[in-house]
């Protein structure tokens, strides 16, 4: 069984409704599809009934099974609006503005999640990251505990020996550009849990470098030291290392030679890049030239299961965010 069936498996477990709020885009009509045909989550879509009934039709989409909710006349409507008024009128919010915004698909469906009338929205196949994540820090916000959102992909490499039998977690790859010391530190912790929670392995967290324990000094390679001394004092019982180049990190041979004595032992399955750069560049790496699966970016640090995708992400992406998105809610996912 690979990795996305078992995910679906789990899935299926305890049925969980996602959100979909761009219903206008084929792909997220056929990634529905997928999801009701193998029955591993309930779907919502969001928009106007007849005109995605219509798309599905003219494309030979099964979207039977789906809820369609439209916002601007959904019996929710104003009580959404209120909420939202209620929640922002600090920052100047007024009801007349609170209305006009929650006839937008994702704030609605934002407030869909928060109001326990879905259990997790998954966006991004034509919004940008901020479209997806500026309405759920403003709605769902933070949480407990947590002090940073950040993104992370999970990994999934065939044939590979590395990692946990291929399967990594890489954070941050889709949102802080230049995290500091302790934002780099609460991205390692975030994506450990992360790690845990979906992998089912315990995390290995190798905080990366350009420089081995030293090899090279800088500003970035002290920032990545810095961070690994805040994360060890943090969660001294995590099992973490740096600062490592990704050699070291996840090869037991040259582990031994370039760090001899890592905790890690050259066996690191939560990879924590030093920035966005680092972060993006490797997860397109792997993907393009391992030819591997890469779900995400995905989000974590927020209250509820909120997850953006790629622009460029298929149909078959989708459907397994989807999947993704539901275990998470099962796990109680900010709670």
């Amino acid at each position: 069984m690979s990795f996305i069936e078992d995910i679906k498996a789990r899935a299926k477990q305890d049925i969980k409704t996602i959100c979909l709020p761009e219903s206008s885009d084929i792909r997220v009509l056929k990634g529905a599809e997928q999801v009701l045909q193998e029955g591993y989550a309930d779907i919502i879509l969001l928009g106007n009934k007849e005109e995605i009934n219509e798309l599905a039709k003219q494309n030979d989409i099964n979207i039977e099974g789906a809820k369609i909710v439209d916002p601007k006349v959904s019996e929710k409507f104003s009580e959404y609006a209120n909420k939202f008024y209620e929640l922002r009128k600090a920052k100047g919010m007024t009801i007349e503005k609170a209305k006009e915004i929650m006839k937008d698909n994702v704030y609605f469906g934002m407030m869909m999640v928060k109001e326990g009338d879905s259990d997790g929205l998954v966006s991004g196949a034509c919004h940008s990251t901020a479209d997806t994540l500026r309405p759920a820090l403003q709605i769902l916000k933070t949480a407990p505990g947590t002090k940073l959102v950040s993104a992370f992909f999970l990994m999934i490499v065939p044939n590979c020996e590395y990692g946990e039998k291929g399967a990594f977690v890489f954070g941050d790859c889709g949102l802080n550009e230049y995290p500091d010391p302790e934002a780099l530190s609460e991205i390692a912790i975030s994506s450990s849990k992360s790690f845990k929670q979906l992998v089912g392995a315990e995390p290995k967290v190798a905080m990366l470098s350009y420089s081995t324990y030293g090899s090279a000094h800088s500003p970035l390679t002290d920032k990545v030291v810095e961070a690994t001394k805040i994360l060890k004092e943090k969660m001294p019982d995590l099992m973490a290392d740096g600062e490592l180049q990704l050699d070291a990190a996840i090869i037991p041979e040259i582990a031994k030679s370039k760090a001899p004595g890592s905790p890690l032992e050259g066996m690191a399955n939560t990879l924590i890049f030093p920035d966005l750069d680092a972060g993006n560049i490797g997860y397109k790496l792997v993907q393009r030239l391992a030819k591997a699966e890469a779900y995400g970016p995905l989000c974590q640090g927020i209250a509820k299961p909120v997850n953006d995708l790629s622009r460029g992400c298929s149909a078959e992406d989708i459907a397994g965010v989807v999947a993704i998105t539901a275990v998470q809610a099962q796990n109680g996912m900010g709670k």
